[in-house]
C-alpha cells in the first residue's frame, strides 16, 4: 500500500511514470543472431524503442515532422488481475536523441485514445504543426455490428472495419510526471522508512504527451480511418467501406471546403494511402484481384485550373503471388519501401521498389532491405532521411512464447546505399535482358 501511495501521490494523472529504455542491438541472438550484419549495408545503429515487457504488441509508427515525437498504436500488458484490451490504443512519445542525434529510445508515452475499450488505427500528425495529430478511433467500444474485415485464407492475422470507426483529430499537450527511477526510489525510501520524505529534482519529472479537443474531423456512417495529410496540410486522404462492406475505396477530403472525391473506386479493397512527399501522388496497397494477395500501386493525382484534386491516374508496381502492403515513400520520393511475403507468410520482409512507374514490372527490381527473422514491416522515416522506425519480431521472446512479438524499432538508414544497390540490381535486370534477346535474335531472310 505504502507503493500504491507514494505513485498516487506523485502521479497525480492518472498516467503510467517513467522512460522507455533503449534495448541492446540485438537482444535475441538465439532467435536471430544474423541480421545486424546482414542488414548493414542499408540500416545501422539499431535500437528497440517499445518493450515485451510494456506492450503486448505494438506497431504501425509515425515521426512527427521534426522527428520529436512518434505516434503509434499498441496493446498495454494488463496489471496484474486485469484483462488485456481487445483493440489497439493510440499513443504519442518523445523521441530521445544523444549528443551525435542517434536515437536511442523513447520517453514515457502517452495514451491520447479514449481508454474505454475504443478500436484506433492509423495515426498521424499534421505536416506543420507537430502538436496536432489524427488517427482512426471508434471513440468507444465498438459493436460489432455490420463488421467485416481482411484475413488471408488460414492466416491468424486479420484486420477488422468497424463500422463506428471515424478519424478524429486533437492537440497535444504535456502533462508533467515523476520518471520511473524517482517512483522506485521514492517507494524503497518510504518502505524502509514510513515517515521519510522522498527528495526529487527536476531531473525527476518527464513529460508524457495527452491530446485535447479530440473531435471528428467529419461524421458519417461506415468505416473511415487510414488517413494521413497531405504536405501542404489541406487535404486527408483516406479510406472508407459503407457499412457491411469489404470494398474499401481511397478517398480526399479538402478542408479548405469540406468536400469529398472518391479517387480510388476499384473492386476489392484499396487501402493505405499516402500523399508522395511533393503532394503530387499517393501510394497503397489493393486486393483488388480478390484473392487476398494485396498488390502495390501508385497514382498520380490530377488538378483542376484552380489547384484543386479532381482525379488520380494509378500504375500497377506489383502484380504477384505474394501479399505487398504498407508502402511509404522515401523522403526524396523515389522509391517506396514496404512489406512482403516474398520469403514466406511467416516472415514478411521490407522491400524496396521505385516509384516512378515509369518501366515495366519485367524491369522494376524489387529488392529486399530488412534481413531478420519473423515480422519486418510498417516503414516510415524522418524528414530528412536519417532514420528508418518500423514493425518488427526480434526483440526478446516472453515465456512460453514461440516468437518476440511485434514491436517498434528505429535504425539509422542509408538512402544513398539503398538507391546504389537499386540501380545496380535494374541495370543488371537490363543487360540480361539485352543478352536475352541478342541470344534470340533471329535475321529476317
Amino acid at each position: 500500500m505504502k507503493s500504491a501511495a507514494i505513485v498516487s501521490l506523485f502521479c497525480a494523472t492518472g498516467l503510467a511514470c517513467g522512460m522507455a529504455l533503449a534495448s541492446n542491438p540485438n537482444p535475441n541472438p538465439e532467435w536471430d543472431d544474423q541480421w545486424p550484419t546482414l542488414e548493414s549495408e542499408f540500416l545501422s545503429g539499431h535500437v528497440q524503442l517499445t518493450s515485451e515487457a510494456k506492450y503486448i504488441k505494438a506497431g504501425e509508427s509515425y515521426f512527427s515532422p521534426d522527428g520529436r515525437m512518434v505516434i503509434f498504436q499498441a496493446i498495454e500488458i494488463p496489471a496484474e488481475g486485469e484483462e488485456a484490451g481487445a483493440h489497439y490504443a493510440m499513443y504519442v512519445a518523445s523521441v530521445q536523441y544523444d549528443d551525435d542525434r542517434n536515437i536511442i529510445g523513447l520517453g514515457q508515452a502517452g495514451m491520447v485514445s479514449a481508454g474505454n475499450g475504443s478500436a484506433n488505427t492509423c495515426g498521424w500528425f499534421h505536416p506543420t504543426d507537430p502538436m496536432r495529430i489524427l488517427f482512426g478511433t471508434t471513440i468507444t467500444a465498438p459493436s460489432n455490428k455490420d463488421v467485416v474485415g481482411f484475413q488471408r485464407k488460414t492466416s491468424k492475422y486479420s484486420w477488422k472495419f468497424p463500422t463506428e470507426m471515424d478519424i478524429v483529430a486533437g492537440d497535444l499537450s504535456m502533462t508533467y510526471v515523476l520518471s520511473d527511477e524517482a517512483t522506485a526510489r521514492a517507494t524503497k525510501l518510504v518502505e524502509e522508512d514510513p515517515t521519510a520524505t522522498p527528495e526529487l529534482s527536476m531531473n525527476d519529472i518527464i513529460s508524457v504527451p495527452t491530446i485535447k479537443n479530440a473531435s471528428p474531423v467529419w461524421e458519417r456512417e461506415g468505416y473511415d480511418a487510414e488517413g494521413s495529410w497531405s504536405p501542404d496540410g489541406r487535404y486527408i486522404l483516406y479510406t472508407q467501406l459503407e457499412p457491411g462492406s469489404n470494398n474499401g475505396d481511397i478517398w480526399i477530403y479538402d478542408s479548405t471546403d469540406g468536400s469529398h472525391l472518391a479517387l480510388i473506386t476499384a473492386d476489392g479493397y484499396d487501402g493505405g494511402p499516402f500523399f508522395s512527399p511533393d503532394g503530387q501522388s499517393i501510394c497503397y496497397r489493393s486486393d483488388r484481384r480478390g484473392d487476398n494477395m494485396l498488390q502495390i500501386f501508385v497514382a498520380a493525382l490530377q488538378f483542376d485550373e484552380s489547384g484543386k484534386v479532381n482525379g488520380a491516374i494509378e500504375t500497377q508496381l506489383t502484380d504477384n503471388e505474394h501479399v505487398n502492403w504498407c508502402p511509404f515513400y522515401t523522403p526524396d520520393g523515389k522509391y517506396l519501401l514496404y512489406a512482403t511475403s516474398e520469403q514466406s507468410h511467416g516472415n514478411y520482409e521490407i522491400y524496396a521498389i521505385d516509384s516512378s512507374g515509369e518501366y515495366s514490372m519485367e524491369e522494376t527490381p524489387r529488392m529486399r532491405v530488412s534481413q531478420a527473422r519473423g515480422f519486418d514491416g510498417l516503414p516510415a522515416f524522418t524528414s530528412d532521411g536519417e532514420w528508418m522506425i518500423w514493425t518488427a519480431q526480434r526483440g526478446a521472446t516472453r515465456d512460453g512464447e514461440e516468437r518476440p512479438s511485434s514491436q517498434l524499432w528505429a535504425a539509422k538508414v542509408n538512402l544513398d546505399a539503398i538507391d546504389k544497390a537499386y540501380q545496380a540490381q535494374r541495370k543488371a535486370i537490363l543487360d540480361k535482358n539485352e543478352a536475352d534477346a541478342f541470344e534470340n535474335y533471329m535475321p529476317e531472310d
